[in-house]
């Protein structure tokens, strides 16, 4: 007896230790996940340097952020994404205290709190007309003691308090046919001009008594040559334009309420120019700037509206607003690209001879050119001006640039990632010495002694300390080699700036990232667009020898026919290995899966003119295509004609584009959905990529059904043409949803079932022989997601598990998509809380593991929801075979439980996608989740049932064993004992 309670004591003590992970502690945060906030590229930025309170700029971006910065690090003091639809349009900065914004196209104007981003106030401005947006927080203007700020949107031009928000009074343009380029208020005074163009050749001036709104005088005056792009204020009363050819510069002048137009050829001014200008939009005394092709001409405006050539060069230039320094005097900055170098120069206005700063600074190649510069002065400890400067890069990064040197900088343009892969980090090369391992043992035994002190509740402050930075230690989480468990990899991203980064997937930090050539402005293409990334070479066989590269596809232009750019670049470096501009468009790229001998993958581009083109142009890949040409099939979606089709290759083109390469296509199948009752929303395929561990499915009473399980597979989601609007914008009667099952080889609808009442948007996710997709239910008023599983039919005589087991089936038998599959749907509907932004699924490595639903909720954060809350053949009382199954009696909502948040209490703001990775170990799927925000962790749907945790007490368990075996030993030493004694009695 005493030997049994022994053993349940130590068998107790042992299970203790293991302690499982049901939920996340405080101190694993940032163990195994990442979270890194950014803001866009910049549009505008004010500073507030006072010598209260803290150095900061606000910024608005084109990602519809508005956010302080603090100007000693970069950090953020606290930001407001404000969504997609929310495009801000101005800010400033009001009565020291008040961040201003303006935004939703003029429409909503709203105060925030400069030191902690709380909102004060928010305003609805009124118009109907769109026209442009323009904001302006004069100086030293009071209404009644009120401060005020100048809005001009929607056709009206508004007061609004400074204090609460409310309008003070308002002027309509309406009626007027006016397009207003500038709203401004002369120094010191209490008029507001409001000029802008009637029609393409009628300049108007509109004087306004900015204390009460009323109208003082209005001017209008004709110029014959037209006007052409916006207007630049060169003094309180005078704006400089060009006419309609973009040949002559006009210099506009309004004193005293009369117009006047004094013309000036721009070739008399620069005699070698040719071509059109464009004005450089600015706003300094006296200054403006224009760009004829790549020359940038600085020009100075005399008092008496004289033009004087100041600077002309051929380097790209930036050119910053006026800062006021002192009354009566503005600086400003130029900022010009010499090789590695740019050259940074402030100036007064008043006096270009003269630089107040001239500063030259080191700046990587890979940022590309500065976009825009906003200056800040301070006062130096001998009296005299220090300026620093927030710079703009191409690549979309923020910069603080002090005293010739970089202070920080932000790489922003992660905000804007437009699509995802994965690369494996390099293979560990190098042998351990002796001395690492006696070491590492050495710290091994000490770690693992501080955690059974920490276990026995023994740890003073200063081990658990010590335990928490061993932890982060040992856990080799950023090391830049591949680890057994396939977590280390390399996160490679594109961005809308034409940027590719490589990040770890171990903390997040930036491995290496390059501007690309292919997708940066040039003559050649003054408009390139980034498309999507693939991987191109993933060496397995010569993985010590080769690196990895990826494909990076992108177009010159918006339009479909567009030329489009490829580049190549090496994942573990990040070097470009070439790159090609094509004679040919891209509209669609379909990754084929066959490689060559060097691993690289096939892919076919299709163009504009539904001709296929094969790379890489070897001989090789020509011949690996050549057999297998009649297995390739594809097929297109057009969303506004509402057409399906499916392709399949006919021979080698022919005529003026005919290559090696080029292959002429022929169509095989289409489904034209009628214009006037379905709309296509969206479609969705399964990944190609995509682990399938069997095909057989084992459900209760020991029956087996069967996936239907193809790549070729596509769901549609069609609505109604009045419920392609907004949710609301019809009744149920009026609205309807289909959803399609579509084999893309053949183009049989394999099946369809309509949603009644039913509304997009549509967000829909694919995995092995199921699809759940999301929507909105009018009749109910709420969310639904619904789910359609396919099952083979053709399989039915292998109901019988044992038959499965002793081989006796015919699942080796061939199929042919051209055959008519004999296939069963089984589906269901449930409410659901959220309304969704993206939906992903879980994959692992073999496909073994139970699949999660990752949803993008409206809150941006990621909710893990278990696919079988979403089992169709759930019912109300399940029997005892499949509860035993795993079936869940049904519900009507699906439930939403706060523990599964994968994100756990942060937000990916502004939430685009969500990217799943398997690794190595089974049981754990890599997510990635990107918007505004990054957010990375590992997620085990089914538990880490084939690993033991990283702080798994291992000292702790050689105790047990070692107490066990002592005590086994002991006790029967013991019972030996005892039974002789007995014996002898």
């Amino acid at each position: 007896m005493a030997i049994r309670s022994f053993l349940i004591f130590f068998i107790f003590f042992f299970f203790s230790s293991l302690n499982p992970i049901l939920s996340l502690y405080e101190d694993q945060v940032g163990l195994v996940d990442w979270h890194q906030q950014y803001l866009g590229k910049v549009k505008q930025a004010v500073f507030h340097t006072h010598k209260t309170g803290r150095k900061r700029v606000v910024v608005s971006t084109e990602e519809n952020v508005v956010a302080s910065l603090d100007l000693r690090q970069g950090e953020i003091f606290w930001r407001h994404v404000l969504g997609s639809n929310d495009v801000i349009d101005g800010i400033d900065i009001a009565l020291g205290k008040y961040v201003i914004t303006l935004s939703s196209g003029g429409s909503i104007l709203r105060a925030w709190n400069l030191p902690d981003g709380q909102m004060v106030w928010e305003s609805s401005l009124r118009g109907s007309k769109h026209s442009k947006s323009l904001l302006l927080v004069p100086t030293n203007l009071k209404i009644e003691k009120d401060n005020i700020v100048i809005i001009f949107s929607n056709g009206r031009l508004n007061a609004v308090s400074c204090i609460d928000g409310e309008v003070l009074w308002e002027k309509d343009f309406e009626g007027e046919s006016l397009e207003v380029q500038h709203v401004i208020q002369p120094t010191g005074s209490n008029l507001i001009y409001v000029v802008g163009f009637a029609s393409s050749s009628l300049f108007e001036m509109y004087q306004i008594n900015a204390l009460n709104g009323e109208l003082l005088k209005h001017e209008s005056a004709a110029f014959s040559g037209g006007f052409l792009g916006e207007v630049s204020p060169v003094f309180s009363e005078t704006v400089v334009a060009l006419d309609s050819t973009g040949l002559i510069l006009l210099t506009i002048s309004f004193q005293n309420g009369k117009i006047s137009f004094q013309q000036m050829p721009i070739s008399n001014l620069v005699k070698d120019s040719f071509g059109p200008a464009k004005i450089i939009p600015s706003s300094i005394t006296g200054i403006f700037a224009i760009k004829m092709n790549a020359v940038t001409i600085v020009i100075r405006v005399t008092n008496e509206n004289k033009l004087e050539v100041v600077e002309k060069t051929n380097h790209e230039t930036s050119i910053s607003d006026a800062l006021s320094i002192s009354e009566g005097q503005q600086a400003f900055a130029l900022v010009q690209h010499a090789g590695h170098e740019i050259h940074l120069r402030v100036k007064l206005a008043h006096n270009w001879d003269d630089n107040l700063l001239k500063e030259s600074v080191k700046m990587d190649q890979h940022r590309g050119l500065v976009h825009k510069i906003y200056i800040n002065n301070y006062i130096r400890t001998d009296k005299s001006y220090g300026f620093r400067a927030l710079i703009v890069m191409e690549d979309h990064s923020l910069l603080l640039l002090q005293q010739g040197e970089i202070v920080w900088s932000r790489e922003d343009s992660l905000a804007s990632i437009i699509d995802v892969t994965t690369s494996e980090l390099p293979v560990e090369r190098d042998g351990v010495s002796v001395a690492k391992v006696e070491h590492n043992l050495f710290e091994w035994l000490k770690g693992h002694m501080l955690k059974l002190k920490g276990t026995l509740m023994l740890a003073s402050p200063q081990d658990i300390a010590a335990i928490q930075s061993m932890r982060l230690k040992n856990s080799e989480k950023s090391k830049m080699t591949r680890d057994h468990n396939g977590f280390r990899k390399l996160l490679i991203v594109l961005t809308r700036a034409g940027k590719l980064f490589a990040l770890h997937t171990g903390d997040g930090h930036i491995v290496w990232s390059h501007l690309l050539q292919s997708l940066q402005k040039s003559k050649v293409c003054q408009h390139p667009i980034g498309l999507n990334l693939y991987k191109w070479q993933v060496p397995h066989h010569h993985a010590m020898d080769e690196n990895p590269s990826v494909l990076v596809i992108g177009k010159c232009g918006p339009s479909s026919g567009a030329p489009g750019a490829l580049s190549f670049v090496d994942t573990y470096t990040g070097k470009e290995l070439s790159s090609l501009s094509l004679v040919h468009s891209v509209a669609q790229v379909i990754p084929l899966p066959y490689t060559d001998s060097t691993e690289q993958r096939l892919h076919l581009l299709i163009d504009a003119d539904k001709y296929a083109h094969l790379y890489p142009k070897t001989p090789e890949a020509i011949s690996i295509f050549e057999r297998e040409f009649s297995n390739i099939y594809w097929y297109s979606v057009e969303d506004d004609s509402g057409i399906i089709k499916g392709h399949a290759l006919r021979g080698k083109c022919t005529g003026e584009v005919a290559d090696e390469v080029c292959f002429d296509t022929r169509e095989l199948w289409s489904i034209v959905f009628p214009s006037e009752s379905e709309k296509i929303i969206a479609t969705v395929i399964r990944k190609q990529n995509e682990v399938v561990h069997t095909q057989a499915k084992v459900i209760a009473d020991q029956e087996v059904i069967y996936k239907y399980i193809s790549r070729n597979l596509l769901f549609v989601a069609t609505v109604a043409l009045k419920g392609s609007g907004e949710i609301g914008s019809v009744t149920p009667e009026e609205s309807w949803l289909v959803a399609y099952l579509i084999d893309t080889v053949t183009g049989r609808i394999l099946h369809r079932v309509t949603h009644h009442g039913s509304q997009g948007p549509v967000h829909a996710v694919f995995s092995e022989n199921w699809v759940v997709y999301h929507y909105f239910n009018l009749k109910a008023h709420r969310y639904e997601m619904s789910v359609i599983e396919i099952y083979d039919q053709s399989r039915a005589d292998n109901k019988d598990v044992w038959k499965l087991v002793l081989g006796k089936h015919n699942l080796t038998s061939p199929i042919s998509l051209y055959s008519r599959p004999d296939v069963i749907t089984k589906s269901q509907s449930y409410f659901f809380t959220h309304s969704v932004k993206a939906i992903a699924v879980t994959s692992t490595t073999k496909g073994i593991t139970s699949k999660q639903l990752l949803i993008g909720t409206i809150g941006d954060q990621v909710l893990a929801l278990d696919k079988r809350f979403l089992d169709p053949r759930r019912t109300v009382n399940p029997t005892q075979a499949e509860k035993e199954e795993g079936i869940i009696p049904l519900t009507d909502s699906l439930p939403i439980i706060p523990q599964s948040y994968v994100t756990h209490a942060l937000r990916v703001e502004g939430l685009r996608g969500i990217i799943t990775v398997p690794a190595k170990l089974e049981s754990t799927t890599l997510v990635f989740a990107h918007g505004v925000d990054l957010f990375f962790t590992q997620l085990a749907p089914s538990r880490t049932y084939d690993s033991l945790t990283d702080d798994f007490n291992y000292a702790l368990l050689l105790i047990t064993i070692v107490a066990l075996v002592a005590a086994i030993f002991v006790t029967w030493t013991l019972s030996e004992r005892k039974e002789l004694q007995e014996n002898w009695r």
